[in-house]
């Protein structure tokens, strides 16, 4: 079960991400971390930007709130977003 958790520097959830897919978008779950689908390559931080990215606009908080708290070379990542409480990130992300 995906799960999110309140920390004292924010929020944070974890997610496997997809790159080079045809679109940007949340499939799903996979384990405890969202499956995220990006359209950027893996090379020097495309998908890690476009990743910060996606969830700056998802819910809807200034890029500088959301940072890779671990992962930045991996496929599974941890995000953090400063700045916004549990309780809204999962009524953003709808889960």
């Amino acid at each position: 079960m995906f799960s999110i958790e309140d920390g004292l520097a924010g929020v944070t959830f974890a997610v496997k991400l997809h790159p080079r897919a045809r679109q940007n978008a949340i499939t799903g779950e996979l384990g405890d971390a969202l499956k995220l689908s990006l359209s950027a390559p893996p090379v020097e931080g495309k998908a890690n930007a476009a990743c910060i990215e996606f969830f700056a606009n998802l819910l809807k908080v200034p890029r500088s709130s959301v940072t890779i708290a671990s992962g930045l070379s991996s496929r599974r990542k941890v995000i953090r977003v400063s700045g916004i409480s549990a309780d809204e990130v999962r009524k953003r992300l709808g889960v």
